[in-house]
């Protein structure tokens, strides 16, 4: 079964290759560099650019609904063959939020709870971005499911950078 895999930018030509990634979404600052590793082609590479905030600053990208609009649209277009590779500079905040807003986007019969709960298991470290998580609750008609979840589970564990994960798309576990 398809799963989508989470790394930090320092991990992302490991992930890929250890993973089998063949597709990958890459959420970071703009003109931060991104070496696209082999496996992934170009046209299956999706870059959004925008910084780990949640409220605007002044030289700051803010998160905002054309990003998750373009995150769903890659995710829905992801052919499944492969895991889908998703990665912030970190693995902790932008990467964790995508991963668990294109699961929800891809399986809207998932329990947002048990999934956020997923996510915890799988990376203790994750503080998914709360701006992206309200912008996609909205979007997807969750009506507050997917922000309260997250807000469940709370802050993650301290870190520098996360660990690479794996978010199965099928089941909770």
């Amino acid at each position: 079964m398809p799963h989508i895999v989470v790394s930090p930018l320092s991990r992302l030509a490991e992930s890929a290759t250890r993973f089998g990634a063949r597709d990958m979404v890459t959420l970071i600052n703009i003109g931060t560099p991104v070496l696209r590793p082999s496996e992934i082609a170009e046209e299956r590479h999706l870059f959004l650019g925008f910084n780990d905030i949640i409220e605007p600053a002044e030289g700051m990208t803010l998160p905002a609904v054309d990003h998750i609009d373009q995150l769903v649209a890659f995710g829905r277009r992801w052919d499944r063959h492969a895991p889908l590779l998703i990665h912030c500079y970190a693995g902790i905040s932008r990467s964790t939020a995508a991963a668990y807003i294109t699961a929800l986007a891809l399986n809207p019969e998932l329990d947002e709870v048990r999934l956020a709960q997923a996510l915890r298991r799988n990376a203790p470290s994750a503080t998914p971005n709360s701006r992206l998580i309200a912008l996609a609750d909205d979007m997807l008609g969750r009506k507050g499911r997917m922000v309260d979840a997250i807000k469940a589970i709370g802050r993650g564990e301290e870190a520098f950078e996360g660990t690479p994960f794996i978010l199965p798309l099928d089941t909770c576990t």
